[in-house]
């Protein structure tokens, strides 16, 4: 999913050439305070642009009192996938967006529930609330850990070994929850090594993640690759699998494949993995 300033014409016009899945047209930080009702007037056409491409198309609000309500009320849109949430650190305020996105829905003749949220947690203050942050609203679709903001809050660099423990409670906190885990344990705004990169987002995979937000078009084509199980990682699960129904059918509960040992919890593994394989080739 790829962040972009929701006011800069000729990044939408160009969003869906960038290879990514998602772009979020972005209120908040790449808009300076004096143009964020110019950005928020704008969204309506940069959605519509956008979707127009079968890209799907989020909105990172503000939240703070001055832009939160107007935000909402400028951007719910039948284009409109997600809401991605900044700065939250409780439930409560997933709950009162939940709640006027109904109102705003019903206004517009949308079906209730349309608009999906996506929190981003980047306060230390919001790790105890976690697991009631993942279940307070159905609209809830996953959460992702904010890596700059988090490190100015916990007064630590943004660097893997600091991210990795809170970006792991971000993840079992939305498997407890039954909604995705977005992110990757690194600073977002490093994108100019590659092979840097690419080797956090396998980690990042390895973690459970299932996709990210990024700054950069080539932090897409790597998220992307990096997130998409491999043909030699859908065969090993492929023959897995079938080794498994096998022995199953041999009245054995654990086996050897391919010189490791199996049993049900490396057969789930293969099971997911054949799962997210088939989704994206189905997108």
């Amino acid at each position: 999913m790829l962040f972009l300033p929701a006011h800069v014409e000729k990044f939408v016009a160009k969003a869906h050439t960038r290879g990514a899945d998602a772009c979020i047209l972005d209120l908040e930080d790449s808009v300076p305070l004096d143009q964020k009702a110019e950005a928020r007037a704008m969204v309506a056409a940069g959605a519509e642009t956008i979707a127009a491409h079968n890209v799907g198309v989020l909105v990172r609000v503000n939240n703070d009192a001055d832009n939160l309500n107007a935000d909402l009320e400028a951007v719910v849109h039948p284009k409109l996938v997600a809401i991605v949430l900044p700065k939250v650190n409780d439930a409560g305020i997933v709950e009162a967006v939940s709640a006027k996105l109904d109102t705003l829905e019903k206004k517009l003749g949308l079906s209730i529930g349309h608009t999906l949220i996506i929190a981003q947690i980047e306060d230390v203050r919001a790790l105890p609330n976690l697991d009631h942050i993942a279940a307070s609203s159905s609209r809830l679709l996953g959460m992702s850990l904010g890596s700059e903001d988090f490190s100015a809050s916990a007064c630590m660099a943004p660097i893997p070994e600091t991210l990795f423990a809170p970006n792991q409670m971000v993840t079992f906190a939305c498997r407890r929850a039954g909604i995705l885990p977005f992110g990757f344990p690194a600073s977002i705004a490093d994108y100019s090594d590659a092979e840097a990169f690419a080797r956090t987002v396998k980690l990042a995979s390895q973690m459970g993640f299932v996709g990210a937000f990024c700054i950069h078009p080539s932090q897409a084509v790597m998220l992307n690759e990096g997130f998409s199980p491999s043909a030699d990682d859908i065969e090993h699960a492929q023959g897995l699998l079938a080794a498994f129904k096998t022995a199953s059918e041999e009245g054995r509960g654990a086996f050897a494949y391919k010189g490791k040992m199996v049993d049900p919890p490396v057969v789930a593994r293969a099971e997911e993995l054949l799962r997210r394989a088939d989704a994206i080739a189905n997108r």
